[in-house]
């Protein structure tokens, strides 16, 4: 049995944000690696004084993790879903790299939502409104509630995103007869549109909305403001078939009693070795042909 429970423990993490970065904050230069390795040796020595059961530094960079595998901490690799905008001018330029039967099927899933009378626009968050917010809450709520989830976010959260983010905030809103019926909550950076948050009216089905809203506006942002990719998260290889491609993403952890080690230990086995196949498998299925030009 582990010595101690798994809570309290210490993450590394830019809260809420699965979205890989520099977790060690180390200034470039040719002392940066010396000073990694001391950042990490003080986390560890914290984690030890503390005596919480582990160290979990979660979405580090490439760099970081390797370095971080070398001092012992047990390395983990998950997939996510990128979309690389390969100097497309418009949404019709990107389908022209996409094999024949996948073009005609993205065409026929964007049409299906005007026929079914839906609307869908991209609005800033310096221009959403107290009402759309509220809206957009009370998807959240049905969200969570639908998975089981805790609503840790707030309704007065969205309304400070909106006003102190502008258009750093993007919300695709989706309305039938003047009533919105599903949003998804994108943040835009310098080089990328991130999917966060989607939600929808309850007791309703609409077909493909979800790939139109989430997917589909997303790119065409990422087009028009010349961004060089979207990051639609994890879980679903659904994205695959609308031109999102799998990415690594890394977290590192460092648990000092044995038993638990050996078990993490034992499942990361387990893990990696169906990690690299897949995506190997999932890569080899890409929708563009072979013509597509290069990222």
């Amino acid at each position: 049995m582990p010595s101690r429970s798994y809570y309290p423990k210490l993450q590394v993490c830019v809260p809420f944000t699965p979205v890989t970065g520099n977790r060690l904050l180390v200034q470039p230069g040719p002392l940066a690696p010396t000073v990694l390795k001391a950042l990490a040796q003080t986390l560890v020595s914290i984690t030890d004084e503390l005596r919480v059961s582990s160290l979990h530094v979660t979405f580090p960079t490439g760099e970081e993790w390797a370095a971080l595998g070398a001092l012992g901490f047990q390395q983990r690799r998950g997939i996510q879903y990128h979309w690389e905008n390969r100097g497309y001018s418009s949404f019709e330029d990107f389908l022209a790299d996409l094999k024949q039967s996948k073009r005609k099927s993205i065409r026929q899933e964007r049409k299906s939502i005007a026929k079914q009378g839906l609307a869908v626009r991209r609005v800033a968050g310096s221009e959403v409104t107290a009402a759309q917010w509220d809206t957009f809450h009370s998807f959240y709520q049905a969200t969570v509630d639908k998975k089981w989830g805790s609503a840790y976010l707030t309704r007065e959260f969205w309304h400070m995103l909106g006003s102190e983010m502008g258009d750093e905030v993007m919300l695709v809103v989706a309305e039938q007869e003047g009533q919105t019926v599903a949003a998804a909550l994108n943040l835009v950076g310098s080089a990328c549109v991130y999917g966060r948050n989607w939600g929808s009216i309850g007791g309703r089905e609409f077909k493909n909305l979800h790939f139109e809203v989430c997917y589909y506006q997303a790119i065409e942002e990422a087009i028009a403001r010349g961004l060089p990719r979207v990051e639609a998260g994890a879980q679903g290889e659904h994205k695959l078939q609308r031109g999102y491609l799998p990415n690594f993403t890394h977290s590192a952890h460092y648990l000092p009693d044995p038993t638990m080690r050996a078990a993490v230990g034992k499942f990361l086995a387990r893990e990696e070795a169906q990690v690299r196949p897949a995506t190997q498998t999932l890569a080899a299925g890409t929708v563009y042909c072979a013509s597509a030009r290069a990222s």
